[in-house]
């Protein structure tokens, strides 16, 4: 009979790798809508939406799936959600109209709720000084993405885009197969029988969830966001070929999954608070450097005019995006723990929660992204953004965690100082 901790690990290394499948999938059009568009002639609003829309499906279905998870257990939502999307993952093959495309990317989208069951099912089996790491191991399913990078170009190449969506739907269906082969459950996991739902939607009233929510729209929406955006960035702003840019993007879609281990390991060891600061700040200070354009700067000297170019090279961008691949990776296993750490008996809803905040990030960037290159033509502007994103977080920490620790430090009646 397998032991306790035997049926945890079983569960973390199932679950991650069924993970991995769901996130290739939900990340598909990454990759798809770059020959899409050429087919269509979509502008790049219109390719941002068409990328986005499986994600604001995987957004919004995460909370009530937090909700089932809690009340049935991960393991039979986990596998039904993997068998719902099968059918609508092969119909993108037979897609002739934009509309299509559109309504098969909000079935597929299902699978991107994945991630809330799964990081509330592993959880449970591990004792909370380990959550982080458990937690972690999961999140590296975010690997992914990468994958998508790299195996979609060569089919495309090899058969053409139209036989992608039907690879995938047939892996999807071996790995919910093979999911339910090597997992358990556990009734004791459950909490259907003492959390309501109005106990679980009281959730919604805590202003702490909104601020994780924050959090989380820039370490993962922004993760899913430039996921999304980087193969097409790198065909348009470099001019490579879309298997070069896929190989390209995939060293920022890499790191932003496998490593989100060790951002529960320093979670686990420094605090998911101290840990998020220092990434919200690595993070801006990349973004900053992402976020110049291509510039032509024209000097009048002595000798009459010279012009200098200022700008990334693509070695130099694939090198600053590796490295926030590496910060978000960190800080999505970072905020995690603040649920693990302050929700312990509703961690399924709480994560569907937090994580429906940052998916609606990243399904609203991207239609930024394309929405301000339309209006501005520099594509650099979708960092710009970021920036601005991070800047509002690290504000928002400082004044309800930072500051109040200090006040409490300082005065003796700093505690009736308010917070959130």
């Amino acid at each position: 009979m397998a032991t306790e901790n035997y049926k945890a690990w079983s569960n973390v290394s199932a679950s991650t790798i069924a993970f991995t499948v769901c996130f290739m999938v939900w990340m598909m059009f990454a990759v798809l809508g770059i020959p899409i568009q050429k087919t269509l002639g979509l502008n790049e609003t219109e390719l941002g939406i068409l990328q986005a829309t499986p994600v604001l499906t995987g957004s919004l279905i995460r909370l009530p799936l937090g909700m089932l998870t809690d009340k049935f257990g991960g393991r039979v939502v986990f596998f039904v959600l993997m068998v719902s999307t099968i059918i609508p993952i092969w119909l993108i093959s037979d897609g002739t109209a934009y509309w299509h495309y559109l309504v098969t990317g909000l079935f597929v989208g299902v699978a991107g709720g994945s991630f809330t069951v799964g990081i509330s099912y592993c959880a449970r089996w591990f004792p909370k000084d380990r959550q982080g790491l458990a937690m972690g191991i999961f999140g590296a399913g975010n690997a992914g993405s990468a994958l998508t990078k790299l195996v979609a170009p060569k089919i495309i190449k090899a058969f053409g885009w139209a036989m992608v969506p039907k690879v995938y739907a047939v892996g999807m269906a071996i790995t919910a197969l093979l999911f339910w082969m090597f997992t358990f459950d556990n009734p004791k996991h459950r909490e259907g029988k003492s959390v309501t739902v109005g106990e679980q939607l009281a959730a919604l009233k805590d202003p702490k969830v909104w601020k994780y929510c924050q959090y989380y729209s820039i370490v993962f929406g922004g993760y899913v966001a430039l996921a999304l955006w980087m193969t097409k960035y790198y065909v348009a702003e470099y001019g490579f070929s879309l298997e070069t840019a896929g190989l390209l993007a995939a060293c920022f879609s890499l790191p932003g999954g496998v490593l989100r281990a060790i951002g529960g390991y320093y979670s686990d060891k420094y605090g998911a608070h101290t840990t998020t600061w220092w990434v919200l700040w690595i993070s801006m200070i990349f973004l900053f450097f992402l976020s110049y354009p291509q510039t032509d700067l024209s000097i009048l000297t002595a000798n009459g005019a010279r012009t200098f170019h200022i700008g990334l090279n693509s070695t130099v961008f694939t090198v600053l995006m590796f490295s926030l691949g590496i910060a978000f990776a960190i800080g999505k296993a970072s905020v995690f723990k603040y649920i693990s750490d302050d929700y312990p008996r509703n961690i399924g809803v709480i994560s569907g929660v937090v994580g429906m905040g940052g998916g609606m990030g990243g399904f609203i960037l991207p239609i930024m992204f394309g929405a301000l290159v339309d209006l501005t033509g520099v594509r650099s502007t979708a960092f710009m953004l970021l920036f601005g994103i991070v800047w509002v977080s690290l504000l928002w920490m400082y004044w309800t965690e930072v500051r109040p620790v200090k006040l409490e430090r300082g005065s003796p009646t700093a505690q009736q100082a308010t917070t959130l």
